[in-house]
């Protein structure tokens, strides 16, 4: 039981530093005196970096273990916010941000893995939770966060964050199933696949997971520059987001066992069409807000949804089609939020939102893909 709460705590500490670095976009734009687009390539830089890292991590644990990996990045994460913080100017920000991206995508690919390897060693599903303690971190970082920020400043919200970061992993980090890859175990063909399906389930999660990149790096930065939000309501954005995600992600299992996965996902996708026009069209930061929280309702089981059917996709390895999807789908948390930084140049951040609203036709379209998440008995 023990090895389950520790790598929980990973996924809390994750969701953490990254909610953290949501009410920091503000200050980063005032402090270097930067647009929108400017901030969007920053933002980019953190997607690369995380894109460039996650292969790396990826055979550090095909290699050595997880264990071992999600030390190594977790330990190193922990105070990158104080680099951010730290950093003089452009140009070091740029590549503290990174850094910053390539750490927390590495230590999320471990901790992925140390979650499957839990699953399999108690024979029993803790993904959907360990993502929901993700949510639950990333709400307690993006809903604090602004209140340290204007309290006491940048720096010392960078300090508290990686301090606590620190006392958690100093507790879980020993605690974490120690896995190692079977001597002589075979290894899979790296080929990829050849029929359409992983791909469109890829292009699901791209379009499910692009709303919530834009909300963790956008919302702030919208409520307080279009609506005149103050640094601590506009850090709860995202926050309020982050803790819908949380609750229904808890949630999550028992829905998609009791109504399925494509009945699931189609709900799932109509509030979050609802939660992202709210926003768009709210005229104060409060009902923007609560516009974010009811699209993270929405958003919360639809990445997961897509995973679980391309982990049984039929005649395909698993580790194949969730390889597809996972890497499709952290390309639209990651790399699309940049191109709305260029986009806010030429339309409100309001607009956009409603433009994601849209966008969420196409994972409601391809729904019926879903089917194969189906495994479970109901």
């Amino acid at each position: 039981m023990t090895v389950r709460w520790a790598v929980s705590m990973l996924f809390f500490v994750n969701g953490l530093i990254v909610g953290s670095w949501a009410p920091k976009l503000p200050v980063l734009m005032s402090r270097l005196d930067i647009t929108e687009a400017t901030l969007g390539l920053i933002v980019l830089g953190l997607g690369i970096g995380s894109l460039c890292m996650m292969p790396v991590f990826g055979a550090m644990v095909a290699r050595a273990g997880s264990r071992r990996a999600v030390t190594l990045s977790a330990w190193l994460a922990a105070p990158s916010l104080i680099w951010i913080s730290a950093a003089p100017n452009l140009w070091t920000v740029a590549a503290a941000v990174f850094l910053f991206g390539g750490l927390i995508g590495g230590m999320d690919v471990a901790m992925n893995a140390n979650a499957v390897a839990v699953e399999r060693a108690r024979a029993r599903a803790i993904m959907s939770s360990c993502h929901g303690f993700w949510s639950l971190g990333a709400f307690t970082g993006a809903g604090v966060g602004g209140a340290i920020i204007q309290a006491g400043g940048d720096t010392l919200h960078a300090v508290v964050v990686s301090a606590v970061a620190f006392a958690a992993l100093a507790w879980a980090l020993p605690r974490l199933l120690a896995d190692a890859p079977a001597p002589g175990e075979a290894k899979a063909p790296l080929r990829l696949p050849r029929t359409a399906l992983p791909y469109l389930l890829g292009l699901m999660a791209l379009t499910s997971m692009i709303p919530e990149g834009a909300i963790l790096d956008w919302a702030a930065v919208y409520l307080e520059r279009e609506m005149g939000a103050s640094l601590t309501v506009s850090g709860w954005g995202f926050a309020a987001c982050a803790g819908t995600m949380a609750m229904m992600r808890f949630l999550g299992d028992g829905l998609r066992l009791r109504f399925g996965a494509v009945r699931t996902l189609q709900v799932s996708a109509g509030i979050a069409m609802s939660g992202l026009a709210l926003a768009g069209l709210a005229g104060g930061p409060m009902l923007a807000i609560a516009g974010f929280a009811l699209a993270g309702i929405g958003i919360a089981n639809m990445m997961p949804i897509a995973l679980s059917a391309a982990g049984n996709v039929p005649g395909l390895a698993s580790g194949v089609g969730l390889s597809v999807v996972t890497i499709m789908g952290y390309s639209g948390i990651l790399l699309a939020p940049s191109s709305i930084g260029w986009l806010a140049e030429r339309l409100s951040l309001g607009t956009i939102y409603l433009g994601l609203a849209v966008l969420l036709l196409i994972p409601l379209a391809l729904s019926r893909l879903a089917a194969t998440a189906d495994f479970e008995s109901r």
